[in-house]
């Protein structure tokens, strides 16, 4: 789908996107201060941690669902998948991008109010601020913002021209190879992790790939 097709006057779509995206933070946000009084509760100090790797896990997985979403949308050859239909495929975008923004937001507020993470607050939001692996969390300080400034450019869908908002959007594989090297770096201290990540990363490259070298149906490369 073209950026003029993505931004073609749906308004509609874009306040259930936005209040998707209020939602998430928001659940996030409750979700993450109940999981820390229940993982305080039982008395684990390792408990919070093991919980922002597994919200964080859980983003990343979902990043590359959306990004794989976003290369589908934006593809050429698009119209030949006929299911799900178009405003279907706008909308699973969006759901996932509420999806990825909330469990990223637990990722952050469980890790930066744990002590034994070493994280910290500022840590968590200013790069080179954690005492824990600073660079490799600095990489993923740089992809959440770059993914939130990408997540936010889809407010402007139809309100600016495909040409303004839409490089901008396109940040969103910015956002994650930072995040890919984020979580090799920070969390990758497992054989079947390292796999996933090699995995995953291939895979989504490929795909960008073919979707970079693509030709439309009925026309031919030079």
């Amino acid at each position: 789908m073209t950026a003029e097709a993505l931004g073609s006057g749906r308004r509609p779509l874009t306040r259930v996107a936005l209040t998707a995206v209020t939602t998430a933070v928001g659940g996030a946000a409750a979700l993450a201060i109940a999981a820390r009084a229940v993982t305080t509760a039982l008395g684990d100090p390792k408990a919070p941690w093991l919980l922002g790797r597994a919200a964080g896990l859980t983003s990343y997985l979902l990043l590359v669902l959306l990004v794989v979403m976003g290369l589908v949308l934006a593809h050429p050859r698009r119209a030949l998948l006929r299911r799900p239909g178009p405003l279907t495929r706008l909308r699973l975008h969006a759901g996932l991008a509420a999806f990825t923004l909330a469990f990223t937001v637990l990722h952050v507020v469980v890790l930066a109010t744990d002590r034994y993470a070493g994280v910290g607050v500022a840590g968590s939001l200013v790069p080179m601020a954690s005492s824990y692996r600073p660079l490799p969390v600095t990489l993923g300080v740089l992809g959440a913002w770059s993914g939130l400034v990408s997540g936010l450019t889809a407010a402007l869908a139809g309100r600016l021209a495909g040409r303004f908002w839409w490089p901008v959007h396109r940040v969103a594989a910015a956002a994650l190879a930072l995040v890919w090297f984020h979580a090799v770096l920070a969390g990758s201290d497992a054989g079947p992790l390292r796999n996933l990540y090699v995995g995953t990363g291939a895979a989504v490259m490929l795909l960008a790939i073919w979707r970079e070298t693509a030709t439309r149906p009925g026309t031919q490369a030079p």
